[in-house]
């Protein structure tokens, strides 16, 4: 070997191993996208897979499936409440709750992981999790914004409008159905009109 490539050697860093909740971070990460791929029909040998890692580690780390799924449904509900509960309340407090929610909406993985939840819902501990990020959007949107039910009731229900037509991936198939071309013109319109007024 000579003393450049010896040098070369020394000048590099040494690979750090990544600690257990590194690891764990980076499959529920990977489940993330994959569950939102694949709803709760996706495996933990494919999760597995995107994660870089072997079946039995997730199965050891997570148990079932079914706990990997919870788990990575907690933390995509979790960073939804997250994002309402940081606008502080006021005035302007209904147009910044929007916006914190539709800028979550850019991480489609996040949106599609709820929505599937939401599917899953007829399993208590999902179904649990689903009803309280409901009930919280909810909440919080009052106690924010000190609007009525009416109002808090249309911010949950606008919420997932936006949901279902970014799930199904509306805006990337305008003109094929006029009907729901004028739908999300429509809610386009509406969040425009908003951040606005």
């Amino acid at each position: 070997m000579s003393l450049d490539q010896i040098a070369e050697l020394a000048a590099k860093k040494p690979t750090q191993r990544m600690s257990g909740a590194q690891r764990r971070e980076e499959i529920l990460v990977a489940a993330r996208t994959v569950f939102a791929e694949r709803g709760y029909a996706a495996s933990t040998d494919e999760v597995a897979r995107a994660a870089g890692v072997s079946q039995p580690y997730v199965v050891r780390l997570f148990g079932t499936k079914r706990e990997l799924f919870l788990e990575a449904y907690k933390v995509a509900s979790g960073q939804i409440i997250e994002a309402l509960t940081a606008v502080p309340a006021g005035p302007d407090a209904a147009v910044r709750m929007g916006d914190a929610y539709i800028g979550l909406l850019a991480d489609r993985d996040l949106l599609r992981m709820v929505m599937h939840g939401f599917i899953a819902g007829a399993d208590e501990e999902v179904g649990r999790v689903a009803r309280h990020t409901l009930g919280e959007a909810f909440r919080l949107f009052q106690e924010r914004s000190g609007e009525d039910e009416q109002a808090a009731r249309l911010f949950v229900a606008q919420g997932m409008l936006i949901n279902v037509l970014l799930a199904v991936d509306a805006p990337a198939h305008a003109g094929e159905d006029a009907g729901l071309d004028a739908l999300v013109q429509c809610v386009q319109d509406d969040i425009a009109d908003r951040r606005t007024a």
